[in-house]
């Protein structure tokens, strides 16, 4: 489904992501970690169109989306969330969530079709039916990243891109988010997954990438990527820790 090719980024004299090659296919979930400042959040800017790459290339679904903006790589079938869940301040959780249905995809729907839509999907991320109502302005941080996450499921897409989902997440919040994970991919979404939880990770994902200092140093299965030695001196440190 998506295939990178010496993905790379300049940003004046820091090379932020330096020719990183990454896949991803159907149902799958890929985990991306390593330390701050390594290019995660870089590299999935460049995915979703946030950013546009200083050299390589993206394939989704085999077509070349490396220069599209991101409103039309949305279209096409990718959606992504982000470290800061914020959004439209004097909407509500209903009103952002028909926006990723309006505007997300190339399919017309009418506002009726929005209003069910966004209802049934806010319900699917487990959001506060007595809140569907309420001012995003007025959430709390679980509630705005489960609205974060609805806009985004809103727009069909085919691959979803989750930059620290469960960040400021207590253990059992956490354990939610890593079950509607794997119910979204249950539904036939793949998922590139950014998240420093190593237990999260460990839970969810097929494959992990790691990433220190804008280069990809190890790929593979969970239990192989935590028990390699140049993970663990980077990034991991005690291993007793999971």
């Amino acid at each position: 489904m998506l295939n990178i090719n010496g993905l790379t980024k300049q940003i004046g004299g820091l090379r932020a992501v330096n020719c990183v090659d990454l896949k991803l296919g159907q149902n799958e979930i890929v985990g991306l970690v390593g330390p701050n400042g390594a290019g995660k959040t870089t590299l999935l800017n460049m995915i979703s169109g946030i950013s546009a790459p200083t050299a390589g290339k993206i394939l989704f679904c085999g077509e070349d989306i490396t220069y599209l903006k991101a409103d039309r790589i949305c279209r096409k079938g990718i959606a992504k969330t982000f470290q800061i869940a914020e959004s439209f301040p004097g909407l509500t959780a209903n009103e952002c969530t028909m926006i990723g249905a309006l505007f997300g995809s190339e399919r017309k729907i009418s506002m009726e079709n929005a209003v069910n839509e966004a209802a049934q999907i806010l319900d699917f991320v487990d959001f506060p039916k007595e809140k569907k109502d309420t001012a995003i302005k007025n959430l709390n941080v679980v509630e705005l990243k489960r609205v974060q996450l609805a806009r985004a499921l809103a727009s069909k897409p085919k691959l979803l891109l989750l930059d620290e989902l469960t960040t400021g997440l207590n253990p059992k919040e956490s354990n939610e988010a890593v079950d509607l994970i794997k119910k979204i991919r249950t539904g036939g979404t793949s998922i590139l997954i950014i998240e420093h939880v190593m237990s999260v990770i460990m839970g969810v994902s097929n494959r992990i990438v790691v990433l220190d200092h804008g280069e990809k140093i190890a790929e593979g299965r969970p239990y192989e990527v935590v028990n390699n030695q140049r993970v663990i001196d980077t990034y991991l440190g005690d291993m007793n820790a999971f």
